[in-house]
């Protein structure tokens, strides 16, 4: 038994919650930063006046509500997306604790943690970067194991088996409609989603994932944006979810085979 299994039920989902801001907070800043090719390690200053922003104005969710999302120099206000995303990472930590208290819902709330951010880039900018999809890869082939109960050989067939899926798929639609149906980074993402899950559980999160971009593409459709197949689907966005899901789900839908 470690430590992280011998915290009471509250206190590990309280502490997984705060931890998260930590993450959520640079998580943010990743996004909003590296697309315009803005350093992300960079002091933050307020994008009205350009001030330097001190530790009183970069505690994660409680400086947005002591000066309601404004600069508390010049009054310019402050990006929502930051709180927003402190939140959702807060998020992430307590409810990985209260559904899979111990080491295992910790593993869970990193996993959530590291796809936060590339959920975020396609769902903003469609672009799934490599390092982010190897960084999750390489953390999952050492430390996932406890998660599921997966092994390393399953977590390498898994990363193995979802990358080679993927790519034919787009290969397959490359050949028959003359177009990229797939980004590059979809693959790759996979490929590290199943580092985490295993080969085992990878179709689930297949599944659940491509249910929900039908789902999107429908909804996208009855408003008249485009026909269904010029649209655009953020596919990382859904793989991201499915692969969170899927860590709950997959226990009880095997447990019943």
């Amino acid at each position: 038994m470690t430590i992280l299994d011998a915290l009471p039920f509250g206190t590990g989902v309280a502490f997984a919650a705060l931890i998260g801001l930590v993450p959520g907070s640079f998580i943010a800043t990743l996004v909003l930063r590296w697309p315009a090719g803005r350093s992300v390690l960079g002091r933050s200053q307020c994008d009205g006046c350009g001030r330097p922003l001190g530790a009183l104005d970069l505690v994660p969710l409680l400086s947005a509500l002591a000066w309601r999302g404004r600069c508390r120099t010049c009054n310019a206000p402050i990006d929502p997306f930051h709180w927003r995303v402190e939140l959702g990472s807060a998020l992430i930590g307590a409810a990985a604790l209260a559904l899979m208290p111990g080491t295992a819902g910790w593993l869970w709330a990193l996993f959530g943690w590291l796809l936060l951010p590339l959920a975020l880039l396609d769902a903003r900018h469609f672009w799934l970067p490599d390092r982010l999809s190897v960084l999750l890869a390489l953390v999952g082939l050492l430390l996932a194991g406890p998660m599921l109960g997966t092994p390393l050989l399953d977590r390498w067939i898994g990363a193995l088996a979802g990358g080679l899926v993927l790519a034919l798929i787009a290969w397959a639609y490359r050949r028959a409609r003359g177009a990229e149906g797939m980004g590059g980074g979809d693959p790759k993402l996979v490929a590290a989603i199943g580092a985490w899950l295993g080969w085992q559980a990878l179709p689930l999160m297949l599944l659940l994932a491509s249910l929900g971009g039908i789902v999107w593409a429908l909804a996208a459709q009855r408003k008249g944006d485009q026909p269904l197949g010029e649209q655009r689907v953020p596919f990382g966005v859904f793989a991201c979810t499915a692969a969170f899901a899927t860590v709950p789900l997959w226990p009880l839908l095997s447990a019943r085979q």
